[in-house]
């Protein structure tokens, strides 16, 4: 089981159908499967050997589509990078992963020198240009090449390393394997009843697990992929009109600015069929907009992680309704989806009984190989070969889940993981910190907004907006607090000595049934 075995099929039944659309491009499979082969050829001759590590910083495009089946042809291991990592973000996990050729775009070209000092690996142009000064381009590697044969990999072998925020401040990278993908992308499209001719937009990054996950369950069904550089309501509502876009996947922020978009301009949007949401908890108020904005569109709520490929359950269209025996469930995550084995736990990892608050577990054939150099970790989360997913909920009588909080150290902000941990130690090394604790303030755009409470140093100057730039110079703009507050009593601490930061939230948190946004 591999993830290029689809593009084969797709070429031997479908040679001539559109595979990709990328602005006024058009490519067939048989282009497609063609430019993924000689690419890959190229890579080899450039000492791409088999498991070595390709990353990609790039917006979306058809070239990164291209490149990531390539990689996978040439039997290596893609790396997605963040496009709104930090610098020294970008240079840690190229460090951390051993990266051998780094592939950009023009949107990240000026950032190369800085990027990549260091770095001693090949760079590389995602471009349809042949020349970029010197650096080498992919188109020039695909039209200097042959196809190449592929390298087989095994279900087993890394497909993918894709890096999270990390609990102690240090991103993991999450190994995730071509069984991994192959059976998630298979597991969406048999819960969805997906027909082969649906039009896929890729508005979510590219290097997001959930825009992944799409990636590889379209190819699977054969369906067409389209592709927009970034999320922007008007291209969206442009490109459902223009390519007649019957699927894409949207995280609650998206949504939001979406529905706003609508409201001043108005569309029907009638070829999209199926809009899928996650990555964050949705308000029910923004559902029952879109419900009314979109009554043609069946809605799916997808909830996992990057451990897991990256889903685990699914709250199905039935379920998105106002009335009749099936409403009630929208506070739902949804049921395990098939294959997945799901129960919640106690501390102990015994199961509790249904309605007690517990931990999320589940184990299937689309859970991580684990992470990249840390065995530690790795045991620790998959121990008793079950993944702990660090999300605090109750199992109804039913199976479907209820989210109430998270077990571990992180906020989501606009479908975005930001680890507590990595933001206070960029924060502890601004010269006026002494203390510091962040936590995460329900916000009705981004789910939840990012704040930092700090206890400066004596005679130390207390300025929020310098201390924001600051963390902006070390960790992604999406991490860093949106908001500060200074105090002079200490912060409230365990007998343990670790900070209470239930204790820090309870006053923007009171009055809601669950401490997640």
């Amino acid at each position: 089981m591999r993830v290029t075995q689809s593009l084969l099929r797709n070429v031997q039944q479908q040679s001539n159908a559109i595979a990709t659309v990328c602005g006024e491009r058009r490519r067939t499979w048989g282009e497609f499967a063609s430019r993924v082969a000689r690419l890959a050829g190229s890579l080899q001759l450039r000492g791409l050997t088999a498991g070595d590590r390709v990353a990609l910083l790039a917006l979306n495009s058809d070239h990164y589509l291209e490149l990531l089946y390539a990689v996978a042809w040439a039997g290596g291991t893609v790396v997605p990078i963040n496009t709104r990592w930090a610098v020294p973000e970008v240079r840690y996990v190229l460090d951390d992963a051993g990266v051998v050729i780094l592939a950009v775009d023009e949107h990240f070209q000026a950032l190369l020198p800085e990027v990549c000092r260091g770095f001693n690996g090949t760079t590389l142009l995602m471009t349809e240009d042949h020349e970029a000064g010197s650096l080498v381009t992919t188109q020039a590697l695909i039209t200097a090449n042959t196809e190449a044969p592929e390298i087989v990999r095994d279900g087993d072998d890394i497909a993918g390393i894709f890096y999270t925020g990390g609990t102690t401040g240090r991103s993991k990278g999450v190994m995730l394997t071509h069984t991994n993908h192959v059976t998630n992308s298979l597991q969406l499209a048999a819960m969805m009843r997906l027909p082969p001719e649906i039009s896929y937009l890729h508005a979510a990054p590219m290097f997001h697990i959930a825009d992944a996950l799409c990636i590889y369950m379209v190819t699977a069904i054969g369906g067409r992929h389209v592709v927009m550089p970034r999320f922007e309501p008007t291209t969206v509502v442009t490109a459902i009109e223009t390519h007649g876009i019957t699927d894409i996947l949207l995280v609650p922020t998206m949504i939001q600015m979406l529905l706003d978009h609508l409201d001043q301009h108005p569309s029907k949007l009638t070829s999209l069929a199926r809009l899928y949401y996650g990555a964050s908890p949705i308000p029910e108020a923004t559902l029952f907009r879109l419900f009314d904005a979109l009554p043609h569109t069946t809605l799916t709520q997808l909830y996992g992680q990057t451990e897991a490929a990256p889903m685990l359950t699914v709250l199905e269209s039935k379920y998105h309704v106002k009335e009749g025996p099936n409403a009630g469930r929208l506070r739902a995550a949804g049921r395990a989806i098939a294959c997945i084995e799901l129960k919640i736990v106690d501390e102990r990892d015994i199961e509790v009984p249904r309605g007690v608050v517990g931990e999320i577990v589940a184990r299937g054939p689309n859970v991580m190989k684990g992470y990249w150099g840390l065995p530690e970790q790795t045991a620790a989360t998959l121990r008793g070969g079950w993944l702990h997913t660090g999300d605090a909920a109750t199992m109804d009588d039913e199976g479907f889940i209820f989210i109430s909080d998270r077990l571990k150290d992180m906020i989501i902000s606009g479908g975005e993981n930001v680890y507590s941990t990595e933001v206070e130690n960029a924060l502890y090394q601004h010269p006026s910190v002494a203390q510091c604790a962040v936590i995460g303030l329900p916000d009705p755009k981004w789910g939840e907004r990012v704040h930092a409470i700090v206890i400066a140093k004596p005679n130390s100057p207390r300025d929020a907006e310098e201390i924001m730039a600051f963390c902006r110079s070390l960790v992604a703009d999406f991490k860093c607090p949106r908001s500060v507050e200074f105090r002079d009593e200490p912060l409230p601490l365990s007998g343990a000595g670790k900070v209470l930061k239930t204790e820090l939230r309870k006053p923007h948190w009171g009055g809601r049934a669950r401490n997640v946004n």
